[in-house]
């Protein structure tokens, strides 16, 4: 049994490194497809610390991806440079910061932005808790949207461009790399970072889950008076639940960003965090190969129904517009999923489980 686990782990594993070489062959389109469902799954994974684990329904969640995103590009590009000339003095040859340092600054960041959302509504619940993120996440928007005056720091609407690729040792994955005849697209090099990142994340994931912190978090979603009576700081492991959630975001949006090579207000819109927030409860709260699989159905779905929104804007001579038609479709999706699957695609087998008999009869 456990050769044939092993075995199963070998074969996935094959089979995502070989996935964007057979991929790049169609187009590098396809693979782009699969480079952005692996940064929807980081944040998935992420948001599910929040509300999978600790049951916080967080519905400004892309507000952490803006803020790992926006350091990355004015780190990374000639933006405050061309702004500040005390900058432009100190770095002649522009802020090109490497990604190792960025990283761990986007990380922090965007986890001290998730403890300053979470220490004003540690006492708020459900809707109201949802109504709070909600407007923190637009909050953040309209401040990248409208901090280009008095002093120019985001660029406003126009956003940040030319931000330099991603680079490790001294690899550019913003350019294909040649071994010997073979020929690895930008795009698939980008896969392999992602990838490594995810499996990261997964790793550190499921630590948090089954360690002691994974187990108070969901001895505070099923009962917070309770987990507070059995003397559970309740305070700071909400507090901690939301900045492990949007440390993983800020990563997240600065891969984003270095992908990219473009970013703007328009990127972190509310539609984004209700997308993140379905991927979680689609794919089965707290439980993390739900998260994988919903995050991965709902990012491809979209490009997948392009295809059926053609034919059928077609069919109709037009009258139809194949973006609103491809909404619809993946809001029947949905529905259709819920209803027939309520708990998600994957549910924890764990979650609502009743007690085993013990046999004993009174």
């Amino acid at each position: 049994m456990k050769n044939n686990k092993t075995l199963q782990y070998v074969l996935i594993g094959l089979g995502l490194l070989i996935l964007p070489l057979i991929l790049q062959t169609f187009g590098n389109a396809w693979v782009r497809i699969a480079d952005m469902a692996l940064l929807y799954i980081l944040l998935a994974i992420g948001l599910n610390i929040v509300v999978g684990y600790a049951g916080l329904l967080d519905l400004g969640y892309v507000a952490f991806f803006a803020v790992g995103a926006y350091m990355y590009g004015l780190l990374s590009s000639p933006h405050l440079t061309n702004t500040f000339a005390w900058i432009a003095a100190a770095y002649p040859t522009g802020m090109h910061m490497p990604i190792w340092l960025i990283l761990p600054v986007a990380a922090a960041l965007a986890g001290l932005f998730g403890m300053l959302l979470g220490a004003p509504t540690l006492k708020l619940r459900g809707d109201y808790l949802a109504i709070v993120t909600l407007g923190f996440g637009e909050i953040i928007r309209v401040f990248m949207n409208n901090l280009d005056h008095p002093v120019n720091i985001t660029n406003g609407p126009k956003g940040l461009s030319q931000i330099d690729p991603i680079s490790i040792f001294g690899v550019n994955l913003g350019q294909k790399l040649m071994i010997g005849d073979f020929e690895i697209a930008s795009v698939s090099l980008y896969y392999y970072l992602f990838l490594s990142l995810v499996l990261v994340t997964i790793l550190i994931s499921h630590r948090l889950e089954v360690s002691r912190i994974g187990r108070a978090w969901m001895a505070i979603r099923e009962d917070e008076i309770a987990a507070k009576a059995m003397g559970l700081n309740t305070r700071n492991l909400k507090l901690l639940a939301f900045g492990m959630g949007a440390t993983f975001g800020g990563v997240s949006g600065a891969m984003f960003a270095g992908f990219q090579g473009f970013i703007s207000p328009e990127s972190f819109s509310l539609m984004e965090s209700v997308m993140i927030v379905a991927m979680v409860v689609l794919g089965g709260l707290g439980h993390l190969p739900g998260v994988i699989l919903g995050a991965v159905l709902l990012s491809a779905l979209p490009e997948v129904l392009r295809y059926v929104a053609g034919p059928l804007q077609a069919m109709t001579d037009g009258r139809l517009d194949a973006a609103i038609l491809r909404q619809l479709l993946i809001a029947l999706a949905m529905i259709g999923i819920m209803l027939w699957r309520p708990r998600g695609l994957w549910p924890s087998p764990e979650h609502g489980k009743a007690l085993p008999n013990s046999g004993h009869k009174p």
